[in-house]
Formats: structure tokens, sequence, C-alpha cells
């Protein structure tokens, strides 16, 4: 449990400095949102507000803690979260891809499910 503790901390220190720099760019009318969800171990760093007449709503990145691993969900930036959460700490076998299919992931050199 301490080891499940410690990757939530890494996680919302991850997401609240990506969201620190993407809220830079936000005009007033798109808000960055984190969404930490500690109960079921999901969280968010989306944007959603409006631009002019268009509906914005885009999930940048999505990690959940499942297992006692940390699963990278979804990624839509250019860091390689796999690496800075390395940095922070967590063991690479227990980062699992789960953005690419369940063949490629015995393959990438990270933890599978």
């Amino acid at each position: 449990m301490e080891r499940v503790e410690q990757y939530r901390s890494c996680i919302r220190q991850l997401l609240t400095a990506k969201a620190t720099l993407d809220g830079s760019q936000s005009d007033g009318e798109i808000e960055c949102q984190l969404i930490f969800d500690t109960e079921r171990d999901r969280y968010l760093l989306l944007d959603i507000g409006w631009e002019n007449l268009k509906r914005i709503y885009n999930c940048f990145i999505h990690l959940d803690i499942k297992d006692g691993k940390i699963w990278i969900q979804r990624n839509m930036t250019e860091a390689d979260l796999a690496q800075e959460l390395m940095e922070m700490g967590v063991a690479k076998e227990d980062i699992v891809l789960g953005l690419h299919p369940p063949y490629k992931r015995p393959l990438t050199g990270y933890g599978v499910a």
C-alpha cells in the first residue's frame, strides 16, 4: 500500500506540473482541469470550455493505477511520461503502456498486465 501512495503522489506531482505549463496558454474561456480520483485511482488532465462557438473537451493525459502499476492510458503531449515517472522513482516494470495493444506491451520494455 505504501508503494501505491508513492505512485499517487508521483502522478499528482507530474500532472500538476503539466497543468501549470498548459494553463499558461489558456485564454480564459478554456479551463485546464486536473482530475484526481484517489478512490478509483484515475487521474486526468483535460481542457474544457468554449472557443468562440466551438466546444472544447480534450483529455491530454489519462493515468490509472491498477494492481499496483501505473497505466498510461492516454498521452497527447510530447512528454515521455514513462521516463518522467521512472525519474521520480517508479519502477519500470510498474509502468504499463495501456495506450498500446496488449500484444505490443511485452515488446516495450515496460510492465505488462
